[in-house]
C-alpha cells in the first residue's frame, strides 16, 4: 500500500532529547501507521543519527552529505512516495493529531498547495521580557482563526517551514526551479548559518502555480526552544539572517527595488530613539539586506562574464 503521507523530518547535528521527543510525537499519531511513511534525513551530522525506527514499517534513514537545508528537503522529497508531504524539523514535537488533520485539510481544501499551523514554545529556561517581540524570528506562531488565500504577498496566511504540509506537484515545480536555478539553493539554512528564505520560496511555488497557502488552527505543534536561542547574539544573527534570505528570495521573482538610502538611514535614527538594542537590531537587519544585495550584484557580474565569454555561470 503506498502511504498517502510523507513525513520528511531533517536533522544536523541534533540534540538527543529534542529528536527522541519528535520522534515520541510521531510514533503516538492517531493517523494509521499504513497511512504515512517517515523518512528521517541525516544532513551532514558529525555523528550518523541514531533513531530507533523499529517501530514503523515505512520508516528508514536516508543520508545527504551536502549540508544544508534545501539539499536535505530535496533528497526527503526525492524518496517519498506520498501525495501530502509534511516537513519536520528535529525540534518539532507535533500534536497527536497533526497529520490526521493535515490529511483532512488536503482533502477539503483541494485549492491549496501548501499549509501549516500553530507553532507553541516551550522554552528550556523563561525567557527573557525583551525577547517576546523577536518571537516570529524564532518560529513561534499563534492565531485564533484559520486563513488562507493565493497572494503571496499575504503573510498571515504564509505557513512556516517548521510543520509546512506540501502537495507533491508543488514540490515537484519546486524541486525544477532549485535545479533551473542553482542559486535558490543559498536561500535555506546551512549549518549554523541561520537562513530561512526555502520555507517562504517553497510556499510561493504554490501560490505562482495559481493555488493558495493557508495556517489552520487544528494542525497543532511545539517548538523546542533551547537557552542559547534566546541569547541577543543568536537572535541578532536570525534577523540578519533572515534579511539576508528575504532580499535574496525577492531577487528570483524579478529585478529588485532601487535601496532608499535616506530612507533607511532614517529608520536606523528612529531605532537608536527607541534604545541601545533596538538600534542593534535595525543595524542587523540592514546589514542582512545590504550582504543580499552585495552577493546578488556579484552574482550578476560573474554571470554576465561567463555570458561573454560563453562558459556556464558557476553556483553562487
Amino acid at each position: 500500500m503506498t502511504p498517502s503521507v510523507s513525513v520528511i523530518l531533517c536533522t544536523h547535528n541534533p540534540r538527543a532529547d529534542y529528536l527522541a521527543a519528535v520522534i515520541h510525537s510521531l510514533r503516538i499519531q492517531t493517523l494509521p501507521l499504513g497511512e504515512w511513511e517517515l523518512l528521517v534525513v541525516d544532513n551532514a551530522s558529525e555523528t550518523a543519527v541514531g533513531v530507533d525506527l523499529s517501530w514503523h514499517a515505512n520508516a528508514r534513514v536516508l543520508r545527504e552529505e551536502t549540508l544544508g537545508l534545501v539539499h536535505a528537503r530535496r533528497m526527503g522529497v526525492h524518496e517519498a512516495r506520498g501525495e501530502l508531504l509534511v516537513f519536520v524539523d528535529d525540534d518539532n514535537v507535533l500534536g497527536v493529531d497533526y497529520l490526521r488533520e493535515a490529511v483532512a485539510i488536503a482533502r477539503q481544501h483541494p485549492e491549496i498547495g501548501a499549509f501549516g499551523g500553530q507553532i507553541a514554545p516551550r522554552f528550556e529556561i523563561d525567557p527573557p521580557a525583551w525577547t517576546q517581540p523577536y518571537w516570529p524570528w524564532l518560529a513561534i506562531r499563534l492565531f485564533t482563526c484559520d486563513r488562507w488565500s493565493n497572494q503571496s504577498d499575504d503573510h498571515a496566511a504564509m505557513p512556516c517551514g517548521a510543520g509546512m504540509c506540501v502537495r507533491r506537484v508543488v514540490v515537484q515545480r519546486w524541486v525544477e526551479r532549485l535545479a533551473s536555478d542553482p542559486n535558490r539553493t543559498a536561500l535555506g539554512r546551512t549549518g549554523t548559518r541561520l537562513l530561512s528564505g526555502e520555507d517562504s520560496d517553497l510556499a510561493w511555488t504554490a501560490c505562482d502555480m495559481g493555488l493558495g497557502v493557508g495556517v489552520f488552527t487544528a494542525l497543532k505543534m511545539t517548538h523546542l526552544i533551547p537557552a542559547r536561542r534566546l541569547q541577543e547574539s543568536y537572535i541578532l544573527e536570525l534577523v540578519e539572517g533572515t534579511a539576508y534570505s528575504n532580499v535574496r528570495l525577492m531577487a528570483t521573482r524579478g529585478p529588485l527595488p532601487t535601496e532608499q538610502l535616506p530612507r533607511q538611514w532614517l529608520a536606523l535614527a528612529k531605532a537608536m530613539l527607541r534604545g541601545r538594542r533596538n538600534f542593534r537590531f535595525a543595524l542587523a537587519s540592514y546589514r542582512g539586506r545590504c550582504a543580499a544585495r552585495r552577493d546578488i550584484a556579484a552574482i550578476e557580474k560573474r554571470a554576465e562574464v561567463c555570458k561573454s565569454a560563453a562558459v556556464p555561470a558557476a553556483e553562487a
